[in-house]
């Protein structure tokens, strides 16, 4: 079943709070809590709905960085977001308020933050696709850069993990497999294996989606892991020279 069915219309009737609950109660003229608490957020059955959500706002604050809204921007958001044609009208809706309203990125990163706390990898995936997005006009700008870090950093991401991530967004042929991998050239093979089985649990498709990623965005995840396991099949050929 699609994420997309009554996006904003499924919401009518749970309690959300913080600058989510107030952006979509602004659309539905108040039929959402606009109290400040986020805590009701994440009882929200949908956890899938909400990570669309929140990709949709971020990807709307994002797409206005450098200071201007390209085309392909809003093409990628609909192409990896799997939006279809049936959606699109309120699926804009969210994105276009988001876009024009003065409230900046932090907040909705700040709430994302406390919704998927315990859930690293979930926030990581999050990071994931808005590379995908500010690269869909053929290069990520410096505000483009300086945002999405920003939001690293408020996700609680270190440097090692944004790095990795940036890292596996390059082909194969072309990423430093230890930062791929957060490691160091003069880690032992041992410790840099079990980063390896770390990432690569964590980055499963099979878990993100119990963990509520949408299946419409799974891909990345699997490109996260296909550059999980070229940079330790790399590691293994040069500690073994």
């Amino acid at each position: 079943m699609s994420i997309w069915g009554s996006l904003i219309g499924g919401m009518i009737g749970f309690s959300l709070g913080g600058p989510f609950g107030m952006l979509l109660g602004s659309l539905l003229g108040g039929k959402i809590s606009r109290g400040r608490s986020s805590q009701n957020f994440k009882s929200f059955r949908h956890p899938q709905q909400i990570f669309a959500l929140a990709l949709i706002v971020l990807s709307a604050k994002l797409s206005k960085a450098d200071g201007q809204v390209s085309k392909e921007e809003l093409i990628a958001v609909k192409d990896k977001l799997k939006i279809p044609e049936s959606e699109l009208d309120q699926v804009g809706k969210i994105f276009n308020k988001a876009k024009e309203e003065s409230k900046g990125y932090e907040p909705y990163a700040h709430q994302i933050a406390q919704i998927y706390k315990g859930n690293l990898n979930v926030l990581e995936e999050v990071i994931n696709v808005l590379f995908y997005i500010a690269e869909s006009d053929g290069k990520v700008s410096t505000s483009e850069l300086v945002m999405i870090e920003n939001i690293a950093k408020i996700f609680g991401l270190n440097k090692d993990q944004f790095n990795g991530i940036k890292e596996s967004r390059k082909s194969s042929d072309k990423l430093n497999p230890y930062v791929v991998l957060e490691s160091k050239p003069d880690d032992d093979i041992q410790a840099i294996r079990k980063k390896y089985l770390k990432l690569s649990k964590e980055h499963h498709p099979d878990l993100l989606i119990s963990k509520g990623v949408p299946q419409e965005v799974i891909d990345e995840s699997k490109k996260k892991m296909r550059s999980i396991n070229s940079a330790w099949s790399q590691i293994q050929k040069l500690k073994s020279n």
